[in-house]
């Protein structure tokens, strides 16, 4: 004969029993609901910045690189001595920004710029002291002396109007709201060799590429990769990125830097030019 199970309160019963099923939902709703939601949501943004990314609204036009070298006199006595000598590295980067409109207007034109995520890597690390940082462009092609960027960044001066232009102080990284000048940078890598001293029969020294080939750099040991982040927000907020990659060769098949500079345009196409909005 069968037993009945008496339950002296049922109350109580009843609430461990829709706690321990609230418990199990929450367990369910954290290991697959929330997942499948997570998951939808994910490939929904993908899609949305896929979308906002079919039209192109600013890519890189083309890259001008020349490459040199110097050396400056640390001894007031003998011009010939006691010299240190750097290899310097010219950058004009020309942005289009026609791609969604042949005119100006609030989508393609820039409000702020500026450059971050500055990497610069090369053969041999431990030579020299390697810098990035603006350039004026009336100094393209003259050795200048390169300062690091403060916190690592570059910030632009916009120039939206002609009167703005006239006045604008060039020595200062500075833009143009439609894009019609390039960004100018400039490379140095300092003092790649210290105390360097014309030998007895040299009466003179090259201030060009020719210095690294007399001082015996081997080109390889300076060749470098330069990495940094071109930041775009146009006249409608919307922010824009760029990842730049130069790998910078100074060797050619008729000797590059040793014959005294490098010179070098690329023309870019291709989507991997193309700025991203940003989100």
């Amino acid at each position: 004969m069968r037993k009945k199970i008496k339950i002296k309160n049922e109350k109580l019963v009843f609430a461990i029993l829709i706690i321990a099923l609230f418990v199990i939902f929450l367990l369910y709703y954290n290991l697959v609901i929330s997942v499948v939601f997570a998951r939808n949501s994910y490939a929904n943004q993908v899609i949305a910045i896929a979308d906002d990314n079919e039209k192109t609204v600013f890519n890189v036009q083309k890259v001008l690189l020349y490459s040199s070298a110097t050396a400056t006199s640390d001894s007031k006595e003998q011009a010939l001595k006691d010299m240190s000598i750097s290899q310097f590295t010219d950058i004009s980067i020309y942005l289009d920004n026609t791609g969604s409109s042949s005119q100006l207007v609030n989508e393609n034109t820039i409000k702020e710029l500026y450059i971050d995520n500055i990497s610069i890597k090369s053969n041999n690390d431990e030579l020299g002291t390697k810098v990035l940082n603006y350039k004026n462009p009336l100094d393209f092609g003259k050795y200048v002396d390169i300062e690091e960027p403060q916190n690592g960044r570059i910030d632009f001066n916009i120039v939206n109007t002609n009167n703005e232009n006239e006045n604008s102080d060039y020595s200062k990284p500075t833009f143009y709201t439609d894009c019609s000048n390039p960004i100018t940078l400039g490379y140095e890598n300092k003092e790649i060799v210290k105390n360097y001293s014309v030998s007895d029969d040299q009466n003179s020294v090259s201030y060009n590429g020719k210095i690294l080939k007399e001082a015996n750099v081997n080109i390889n040991d300076i060749n470098y990769t330069l990495s940094f982040t071109i930041n775009i927000v146009n006249n409608l907020n919307e922010k824009f990125v760029y990842n730049m990659n130069l790998d910078v060769d100074l060797n050619d098949e008729n000797g590059g830097i040793y014959n005294g500079y490098v010179y070098k345009n690329t023309a870019t196409s291709g989507l991997q030019y193309r700025f991203f909005r940003s989100f």
